[in-house]
């Protein structure tokens, strides 16, 4: 299934969550917690200003980025979490 995502939203594979701890203790599925890093896999077009052109879209295909904790939809495609977000909601873009 293809996803476009619609004026100024990312759609980004969310990472998985951490399977154990800085001290090596294994977590159970019901102890992880939401991951808040992915990728970006796809962009839109950019927000629709009033003089009817687009603003530009800082974020590109392939960033590796962080959101917030309960920003964006959730959403699955075929099996696999995703999430729809503004570009705003975006906290950081991680850089090597």
């Amino acid at each position: 299934m293809a996803v476009k995502p619609l004026d100024d939203r990312v759609l980004v594979k969310q990472s998985e969550a951490e399977e154990k701890t800085s001290g090596g203790i294994v977590l159970p599925d019901t102890a992880k917690e939401k991951p808040q890093r992915g990728k970006v896999v796809a962009v839109g077009p950019g927000k629709l200003l009033e003089s009817g052109k687009r603003s530009a879209m800082i974020l590109k295909k392939g960033d590796q980025v962080f959101y917030g904790k309960y920003t964006g939809t959730e959403i699955k495609i075929d099996g696999d979490p995703y999430v729809i977000l503004h570009e705003t909601e975006v906290l950081a873009v991680v850089t090597k």
